[in-house]
């Protein structure tokens, strides 16, 4: 069994499932531009859509690497620093928060 799929295994196991970052790849000469969504478990690379914005382009990828590993659930966004990309979390039901800032219920 190789890495990534003891990985698999271990999340589906305890129902844990790993954060996705996406990055912006650069045209080069013999490829377009691209966002490539990682995990631990692997990742996957998609060609840009010029017809989504930013934001829904790095989305789009980070579903189809959740949705290649059976990850389901609702997840959320966020930046990651300096611009270099979005970081993908699933919130499932049933699930405790890690923390709750003030203000929250």
């Amino acid at each position: 069994m190789g890495t990534a799929q003891r990985a698999y295994t271990k999340m589906t196991a305890h129902r844990t499932y790993q954060a996705i970052l996406t990055k912006y790849l650069s045209a080069t000469n013999t490829k377009g531009s691209r966002i490539k969504a990682s995990a631990a478990a692997g990742n996957i690379t998609l060609h840009l859509d010029h017809a989504l914005s930013s934001e829904a382009n790095h989305a789009k990828a980070a579903e189809a690497l959740a949705e290649q590993f059976g990850w389901a659930g609702s997840w959320q966004m966020g930046s990651m620093p300096s611009d270099s990309g979005f970081c993908f979390v699933c919130r499932c039901a049933g699930d405790e928060p890690a923390f709750i800032t003030g203000g929250a219920a």
